[in-house]
């Protein structure tokens, strides 16, 4: 019996302690929420709140979604209480993420960006020489951010020119034209290394399942270009340019003499250039 009492002594003692704990910060929760500062923060909530947006599933395709946005009420008080008043201009505000979004789904095309951004992708092919350092000039010149898909076997064989261009967002688009798990998981991980950072994007044309398969296991969103150019560059774009498109320009001659006419046409129409991480982005941060 003894020992019986001797061993329930400590363990009352605990559990008065761990109540007088929750006790006590229930006792603090409710001061803090009857302090007119945070009174006067709960008021304002309605005023600064904006609703997430879902990303939208269509079939086999998806758009992404959109983070919302609420008062965090924590880091607002304590702000506030050091400053000793309410003060509107502290107001400290957290993102809050869609219920459905592009990250529940790599087994969907992306097709677009979210439309309520009028910014669009400009997206590029590259697996060989071929008009590729005009490509670069220009958009050097033009100083716009894209995006270049780039082959892992051209990578390899052009390190030194590839690296000139790590203020543009490169992502992979295939190894020797294949798609060999092997061979281009290889070439993520170089390219990964190359750029210091991890690469997001695999590039399909149309419903290509090779490549939604092998991208999907690696965890990687695959695209289908918004607009794809295949001829008259200039004429395409003017007749179907729309917010957050994602636009594939291929790497001949013709889309090289137009491709600065066709920059200065999507400014003029109000449109910023992103890349394609910053265009498919959820966060509220354009």
């Amino acid at each position: 019996m003894m020992n019986l009492k001797k061993i329930l002594k400590p363990v009352f003692v605990i559990i008065l302690l761990l109540f007088s704990f929750f006790y006590t910060d229930k006792v603090v929760d409710l001061i803090r929420e009857k302090d007119p500062i945070m009174q006067k923060i709960k008021l304002s909530s309605e005023k600064y709140q904006i609703t997430s947006e879902d990303a939208r599933v269509i079939g086999s395709n998806i758009i992404p979604g959109k983070n919302g946005r609420e008062i965090d009420y924590e880091e607002s008080y304590v702000k506030m209480k050091q400053y000793g008043m309410y003060n509107e201009a502290l107001t400290t505000f957290k993102e809050v993420e869609p219920t459905i979004s592009i990250d529940d789904y790599y087994d969907k095309y992306i097709i677009q960006g979210n439309n309520n951004y009028k910014s669009v992708a400009l997206v590029f092919k590259i697996n060989s020489n071929n008009n590729f350092q005009e490509l670069i000039n220009i958009i050097n010149t033009k100083n716009i951010k894209t995006t270049l898909f780039i082959d892992g076997l051209f990578l390899e064989n052009n390190t030194s020119l590839i690296k000139t261009l790590l203020n543009q967002e490169i992502e992979l688009l295939s190894y020797d034209n294949k798609y060999d798990e092997l061979y281009f998981n290889s070439a993520l991980n170089y390219l990964a290394s190359l750029t210091k950072r991890n690469p997001k994007f695999c590039y399909a044309e149309y419903d290509q399942k090779e490549v939604l398969e092998l991208c999907s296991k690696l965890e990687l969103h695959t695209i289908i270009p918004t607009i794809r150019v295949t001829e008259y560059p200039y004429k395409t774009i003017k007749g179907k340019l729309s917010n957050s498109a994602i636009i594939s320009l291929p790497l001949t001659k013709q889309m090289i003499n137009e491709l600065p006419l066709i920059i200065d046409y999507i400014s003029q129409r109000g449109y910023t250039f992103l890349s394609l991480e910053e265009l498919l982005s959820e966060s509220m941060e354009k």
